[in-house]
């Protein structure tokens, strides 16, 4: 398997996708959430959260730069600041921001499977402050462009929420 082709691909694949999502958003849209449940992020805040959910996390992965204070065990924090609700989240203050912070985490997805290489990709193993089951790193940096996907397809529900006409052609970049 070739981790380095099969991640440049998914990653310029979902992040293209993913930016032609944000610019349907609506600048006046971005505190919109979902009325029924409970801890559901803004749209102002999923943008937010959508810039940072494969590049900031794959460069953890890679440098072991969590972005964690030194001397802080991740093991020992609480669930509530590993995973803090919705309500504390910070939010993007326009579209403009949130494509241009996407597009800079798209460097860095990018820049973190090269710095990797491939041999580490395949053997290295690497677990994560919230997960410690061991993996190699291509998997795990794999799975980073799956967690940007799924908040991709919440972006689309969201906009479908919203009344955006949007269909599944905007969903996977056929559109």
């Amino acid at each position: 398997m070739n981790w380095t082709k099969l991640l440049k691909c998914e990653i310029d694949s979902v992040y293209a996708v993913t930016d032609g999502l944000m610019k349907l958003v609506d600048d006046k849209k971005l505190g919109w959430k979902p009325t029924t449940g409970s801890n559901w992020m803004t749209t102002g805040q999923l943008l937010m959260h959508l810039t940072s959910a494969c590049g900031a996390t794959c460069k953890g992965f890679v440098t072991g730069d969590w972005g964690i204070p030194a001397g802080v065990d991740p093991s020992k924090l609480p669930p509530e600041e590993m995973l803090p609700p919705a309500e504390k989240l910070p939010a993007v203050e326009t579209v403009a921001q949130a494509r241009k912070l996407l597009a800079e985490d798209k460097v860095l997805a990018l820049k973190m499977v090269d710095q990797a290489g491939e041999q580490a990709l395949d053997t290295r193993i690497a677990t994560a402050p919230w997960d410690q089951m061991q993996m190699i790193l291509g998997q795990r940096l794999l799975q980073m462009v799956d967690h940007l996907s799924q908040h991709k397809a919440q972006l689309y529900y969201y906009l479908k929420l919203q009344g955006q006409p949007v269909n599944t052609g905007n969903l996977w970049g056929a559109s």
